[in-house]
């Protein structure tokens, strides 16, 4: 079988990504990723905050100065030797981009614009083979016009295209009152890749304990629905290379995603779940779907049900919602 795909302007051997999570922590974890078989890894996110944080702590040394050795040993931060710090992403990308054959792609969680973007060439000079822009705003005011965090989403990611030449993906979480329109902006600001969608952290409340909990876990195939949907939408109308994350279980959820139009579909929770040799697994059964429907290569059917182009996309959407619920309410539906 032909898995071989583009993301980013760069060739994998398959579509199949491992997204951000503790499993690219470490170098053994990176290279039992590669040996699994997966297209290409996205490292853990790096957040603004920590390198905000080790800047303060550099210019803090420098202005302390050394009078003398004995003294300039305790001008050095507590936290100068975190393992999750900067310093530590950056030695472990550079290792990680050595010992495997596969793109390693940096991943920046991020919530505003600002001198730390200047971060990401170094980034670049450690190996990696693109960037990932997480970018996290948080649902916190109601005096917050839409459009002001759109224009900081472009902030971030103009300030980042200005410092790196390798590709800069951007993920997005799904609540803009007009995804697509904004899709648009941030592939005419420079993005070269959207991952649909992001998952943020939904707190909740225990009526007993009367605390709010964290309400954040791994993801479920029925969360998918979302992000294919508007992937089959963007496929095809964009130029920026389209991932999916969220919701990916197993090779099904691999193809159905690739149908929709995705060029690569990324995943944490499967892996976590069940081990990185389980990257494995989802490719067979990839291989196993591809050929019992008669699929030589991945080509043959990516956007295969995508929405079709020049179309009215809003009225194909409309016209399936309501064909749904007059099925609905005769019985024929799922209800």
């Amino acid at each position: 079988m032909n898995l071989t795909t583009r993301y980013l302007g760069l060739e994998l051997r398959n579509p199949l990504v491992a997204s951000a999570s503790p499993l690219s922590n470490t170098l053994a974890g990176i290279r039992q990723l590669a040996s699994a078989g997966v297209g290409a890894i996205v490292l853990y996110s790096l957040f603004e905050e920590q390198v905000r944080r080790q800047a303060e702590e550099d210019a803090a040394l420098a202005r302390a100065g050394t009078e003398s050795f004995a003294e300039s040993l305790t001008y050095f931060p507590d936290t100068a030797g975190d393992d999750l710090g900067p310093r530590h992403y950056l030695s472990l990308l550079e290792r990680a981009a050595a010992a495997v054959d596969i793109p390693v792609i940096a991943s920046l969680s991020a919530v505003s614009a600002g001198g730390w973007t200047g971060y990401a060439s170094a980034l670049e000079r450690a190996g990696a083979a693109a960037i990932e822009l997480n970018i996290y705003h948080p649902f916190g005011s109601a005096r917050q016009a839409g459009r002001d965090i759109e224009q900081r989403h472009i902030e971030i990611l103009a300030a980042v295209k200005q410092v790196v030449s390798v590709p800069v993906a951007v993920k997005l979480h799904p609540y803009f009152s007009s995804v697509g329109e904004f899709a648009r902006r941030l592939e005419d600001a420079g993005a070269d890749g959207l991952v649909l969608f992001n998952r943020f952290l939904q707190p909740d409340i225990d009526p007993e304990t009367l605390t709010v909990t964290a309400g954040f876990g791994l993801s479920s195939p029925a969360e998918a629905r979302l992000p294919r949907a508007w992937i089959a939408l963007l496929s095809g109308r964009l130029r920026a290379s389209l991932a999916a994350t969220t919701g990916v279980y197993d090779a099904v959820d691999v193809a159905t995603y690739l149908l929709a139009g995705a060029d690569v579909v990324m995943t944490a929770s499967a892996l976590i779940r069940h081990g990185p040799a389980y990257a494995a697994a989802m490719l067979d059964g990839l291989c196993a779907w591809m050929s019992r429907k008669g699929f030589a290569g991945v080509p043959e059917f990516r956007g295969l049900m995508r929405v079709p182009l020049g179309v009215d996309e809003q009225a194909v959407e409309r016209a399936g919602y309501v064909s749904f619920l007059q099925e609905a309410n005769r019985g024929l539906g799922p209800w």
